[in-house]
C-alpha cells in the first residue's frame, strides 16, 4: 500500500471504528460530505476517521475530536431518500494525527500510521487462550448479537485481527469507552483490556440476574400471598355471607310480624321468606324475592293519622292559605263535618277542574295540612301504560309496583291525602288503558279491595282522600268522571289576583329572595298594571314570576347603588320589567255596521272576540276567515241560514244573498278559535251588515243559535263577564238558561254590568241593533 501522510478526515459520533472490521454509518453533515467528495475525487477513496469527544456536538472543531483515529477506504456508498448517504468503510490501520492542515470546509490532517506491537511470547498465547475461552463460554452475554466472532476465529485469523474483531463486538455500557482500543498499540495490553471488559460485563450480568431473580422472587411471593389472601377472603366472605344472610332473613321475619298485616298476606310473606331461605343468594330469584318482601314490609297496613275535629280551625287554615275559592273550601269543610258526624271516612273522590295556575295543587296541599294528614302526589300526565297504575307482574324482569302503592309506601299511613295530578292527560296505547285501571282506584265501592299486579293481594284504599286535578273536564273519560265529584275552579278576577298578590305572593317572594318588607314598596296600581298588561292567564303563576323579577331588580339596585329602599310605581315599572306584553281587547267607542263584540272563554280566562261581516258581489257563497274550528264554521252556516230564511221578516232584500258573497272574519287570524258560543254573535253581525244597521259598541253577547232562532246555553259565564267588564262593555246578552249562573259572577262585576237574558235571536237584535 502506498504510504500517504495527509488525507481528508471526517468526525464520527456515537460509534467507534476498529481496524480489520467493516464500518457502516449514515453521513449527513455537510463538512463530512465535502471530505468524502474530496476523498473520492483526489485521494483514491482513502480518508481518516476521527472520533468526536462529545456526541451531541453538531459542528465539532479541532479541539472536539480525539487525536487518534483510523485510516479507512470507502467501499460502498448509497444515497438515501432524505439526502444523506449510507457508506460502508474498510478500516485499515490505526493512526495518530500530527497536524490539521485544513479546517475550513472540512478537515485535512497530517498523520502517522501506528503499527501493532506483537511480543509473540507465552503471555500472549495464554492471554489469547483465555480470551477465546471466555468468548466461547459467554458469547451471548459479552458480545453484541449477530457478530459471527466464533466462526471467524475458527477460520484461522491472525491474533491481531481476532483481537480487533472481539474489541469491535464487545458489549459496552458506554460506547465511548471503546475508543481506548485505538491508541493502544500493544497486542498483549489489548488482550488484557478485553479480559477486563469481559469480566466487568460478566459482573454486571451477574448483578442484573441477581436483581431480576430477587424481583421475580418478590413478585412470586407477593402473588402467592395475594392469592392466599384472596382465597381466605373468599372463604371468609362465603362463611360471612351465610351468617349475614341468616341475620337478614331473621330480621325480615321480625319485620313481617311487626307489620301486623292481614293474616292471609302475612302467611304469603312468610312463605316467600321460606323460599328466600332455600334460594341461593347468587340466583336472580333471590334478589326478586328480597325486593318483594322489602316492599310488603314498607307498605302501611294499619297506621293512620288522626284528623282534626275542630271545623273552625280547618276553616281558618283554608282561609289563611287561599283567597276566594269559597265553594271549594266549603266542600272541604262539609267533607270533614260528615266524617265527624258519622265517625267514618267519607268515600268521596274530589276532582278539581280549572285552568293552569289557579291553585289546584296548592289547594290539595292545604287540604292535607288542614286535615292533619300526610300528603302524596303522583302526576299522571303522559301515563300510557296500565302497569304504571297497577304495577308489573313479578314474573317480568325489573317488575315494579304501580304508582298508587308506591304513593302509599311514601305516605306511611292508610289515610293520606293522595293527589292524582293532571288526570285528564292520561293516554292509552297498545300496552293498555291506564284510565280504565283508575276506575278501580277512584270507585268508592271498589277501592277497598284494590288489586296491584306486583303485590298480588288486595289492598285497602278506602281511607284515602283522593283528590284529582284536570284542566279540561271534557278530556276525562265519562266512566271515570262519573266516579268523581267535580269541583270547578274558574279563573280569578283581577281583584282576586290583586288580593292574592298582596296577601300571599309578595310575602313569599320577599322571603325567598331574602329581602325585608321595608326595603321594597310595590304600589297597588302597579300590581293591577302587571295583571292587565303583562300577564294573560287564568291563574297567578306569571304574576308571581313578575313580582319575583321586580324583587330581583330591587336587590340588584340596593347592592349596586346602596339605596335603602326601592319604590316601584307606574312611572318606573317599565324600567324593571320592560314594556307591557299584552293589551286586552277594548270595546269600540263607535257603533259600527257589521261589527259585533262576542264573549269568549280561553285557557287564559275570558276575553272579548269581535266578529266582522261584510258582503260583496258574488254567487251567494259564505267566506270564513280567522282560523275557525269546525264548530264555529257550523255556527256561521247556521247563523247565515237563519238570517236568509227570515230576510223578508227583517225587511232585508233576499236578492242580496243571491247576488253577493258574505264574508265572516274573526280578527287575530293566526290564533285558532273554536267553541259552541259564537252563533248569536255571527247572526247579529250578518243581520247588521245585510240590513245596514249599526250595532251598539257597548254591548257584548254570547250564546249558540238554532235554525229556529233559539239561543242555547253556554259555559264560562263568569270568565266572559269579567272580560266584558275589563273591556269597557256596559251590557251583556246571555242565554236565559244561564240565568242560574249569574250568582257566580263577582259582585264588583255585576255592579258595573247590565246583564240581560235572552231566549231568541230577535231579543238579541232588539238589545244590540240601534
Amino acid at each position: 500500500m502506498q504510504t500517504i501522510k495527509s488525507l481528508p478526515a471526517i468526525a464520527v459520533r456515537g460509534v467507534i471504528p476498529i481496524p480489520n472490521n467493516d464500518f457502516r454509518i449514515e453521513v449527513g453533515r455537510k463538512k463530512s460530505l465535502d471530505a468524502i467528495e474530496v476523498s473520492e475525487k483526489d485521494f483514491g477513496q482513502y480518508l481518516v476517521i476521527l472520533v468526536q469527544k462529545d456526541p451531541l456536538l453538531e459542528d465539532p472543531t479541532v479541539e472536539d475530536v480525539e487525536t487518534h483515529g483510523v485510516l479507512a477506504k470507502i467501499s460502498m456508498k448509497i444515497k438515501l431518500p432524505n439526502g444523506n448517504f449510507k457508506i460502508k468503510f474498510n478500516i485499515l490501520e490505526r493512526i495518530v494525527v500530527k497536524d490539521f492542515l485544513f479546517t475550513n470546509d472540512y478537515f485535512v490532517v497530517d498523520y502517522d500510521e501506528l503499527e501493532t506491537v506483537v511480543e509473540g511470547n507465552d503471555e500472549e498465547v495464554a492471554l489469547v487462550k483465555m480470551v477465546v475461552q471466555e468468548i466461547a463460554e459467554n458469547e451471548a452475554t459479552v458480545l453484541q448479537p449477530n457478530n459471527n466472532v466464533i466462526e471467524k476465529i475458527q477460520q484461522g485469523l491472525s491474533t491481531t485481527k481476532v483481537v480487533d474483531l472481539i474489541s469491535y463486538f464487545l458489549r459496552m455500557t458506554n460506547e465511548q469507552e471503546r475508543y481506548k482500543y485505538i491508541p493502544e498499540v500493544s497486542l498483549n495490553n489489548r488482550l488484557k483490556m478485553i479480559l477486563q471488559d469481559i469480566n466487568r460485563e460478566k459482573v454486571m450480568n451477574d448483578l442484573e440476574r441477581k436483581i431480576n431473580e430477587e424481583v421475580k422472587k418478590s413478585i412470586d411471593e407477593n402473588q402467592k400471598e395475594y392469592y392466599l389472601r384472596e382465597k381466605m377472603r373468599a372463604i371468609q366472605n362465603e362463611l360471612g355471607d351465610k351468617v349475614k344472610r341468616e341475620e337478614e332473613i331473621e330480621e325480615l321475619r321480625e319485620l313481617i310480624i311487626a307489620a301486623k298485616m292481614p293474616a292471609h298476606i302475612e302467611e304469603k310473606a312468610l312463605q316467600e321468606l321460606a323460599r328466600l331461605r332455600s334460594t341461593p343468594s347468587a340466583m336472580a330469584e333471590s334478589s326478586i324475592i328480597k325486593t318483594y318482601l322489602d316492599f310488603i314490609v314498607a307498605l302501611p297496613w294499619y297506621e293512620t293519622s288522626e284528623d282534626l275535629d275542630d271545623l273552625s280551625l280547618v276553616q281558618k287554615s283554608l282561609d289563611k292559605n287561599h283567597y276566594a275559592l269559597e265553594k271549594v273550601k266549603d266542600r272541604i269543610v262539609e267533607y270533614l263535618a260528615v266524617k265527624i258526624m258519622t265517625k267514618k271516612n267519607p268515600q268521596t273522590i274530589l276532582c278539581l277542574v280549572g285552568p293552569p295556575g289557579v291553585g289546584k295543587t296548592s289547594l290539595a296541599i292545604s287540604i292535607a295540612d288542614a286535615l292533619n294528614r300526610k300528603f302524596v302526589k303522583q302526576s299522571l300526565g303522559g301515563v300510557r301504560d296500565e302497569s304504571e297504575i297497577r304495577g308489573h307482574r313479578r314474573t317480568y324482569i325489573g317488575a315494579l309496583p304501580g304508582r298508587i302503592l308506591n304513593g302509599m309506601k311514601s305516605a306511611q299511613t292508610m289515610n293520606p291525602v293522595f293527589l292524582l295530578d293532571e288526570i285528564d292527560k292520561m293516554a292509552s296505547d297498545y300496552k293498555g288503558d291506564p284510565a280504565s285501571a283508575m276506575l278501580e282506584v277512584l270507585d268508592p265501592e271498589q277501592n277497598a279491595k284494590f288489586s296491584d299486579h306486583y303485590l298480588e293481594e288486595e289492598y285497602d284504599l278506602s281511607q284515602v282522600l283522593f283528590i284529582t286535578t284536570a284542566n279540561y273536564l271534557e278530556n276525562i273519560p265519562a266512566p271515570l268522571r262519573d266516579r268523581m265529584e267535580i269541583v270547578e275552579l274558574s279563573s280569578y278576577t283581577e281583584h282576586e289576583k290583586f288580593e292574592i298578590a298582596k296577601r300571599h305572593l309578595l310575602a313569599k317572594q320577599l322571603e325567598a329572595h331574602g329581602l325585608r318588607a321595608d326595603q321594597f314598596i310595590l304600589d297597588d296600581n302597579v300590581i293591577y298594571n302587571i295583571i292587565q298588561h303583562y300577564t294573560r292567564e287564568a291563574g297567578v303563576r306569571e304574576l308571581n314570576r313578575y313580582i319575583g323579577a321586580l324583587i330581583r331588580k330591587a336587590i340588584k339596585e340596593i347592592l349596586i347603588t346602596k339605596v335603602d329602599v326601592v319604590h316601584v310605581t307606574l312611572d318606573n315599572v317599565t324600567n324593571y320589567i320592560g314594556k307591557p306584553k299584552f293589551s286586552h281587547n277594548i270595546a269600540d267607542k263607535k257603533d259600527i255596521v257589521g261589527v259585533v263584540t262576542g264573549l269568549a272563554y280561553t285557557q287564559y280566562g275570558g276575553d272579548t272576540l269581535p266578529v266582522e261581516v261584510t258582503y260583496y258581489k258574488g254567487k251567494g257563497q259564505l267566506v270564513l276567515t280567522g282560523k275557525l274550528g269546525d264548530v264555529m264554521k257550523e255556527s256561521a252556516q247556521t247563523a247565515l241560514s237563519y238570517v236568509k230564511a227570515n230576510a223578508e221578516r227583517f225587511n232585508i232584500d233576499p236578492n242580496l244573498f243571491k247576488e253577493n258573497d258574505v264574508h265572516v272574519h274573526v280578527p287575530e287570524g293566526a290564533i285558532p278559535k273554536d267553541g259552541p258560543s259564537a252563533g248569536v254573535t255571527m247572526a247579529t253581525a250578518i243581520f247588521s251588515a245585510m240590513s245596514n244597521k249599526a250595532v251598539r259598541s257597548d254591548v257584548g253577547m254570547t250564546g249558540e243559535i238554532t235554525l229556529r232562532g233559539l239561543v242555547l246555553p253556554i259555559g264560562g259565564l263568569k270568565e266572559k263577564s269579567i272580560a266584558a267588564h275589563r273591556s269597557g262593555i256596559k251590557k251583556i246578552l246571555i242565554p236565559r238558561e244561564n240565568e242560574r249562573d249569574i250568582d257566580d259572577i263577582p259582585q264588583e262585576v255585576k255592579d258595573n254590568l247590565e246583564i240581560v237574558v235572552v231566549s231568541n235571536i230577535e231579543e238579541v237584535f232588539a238589545n244590540a241593533i240601534k
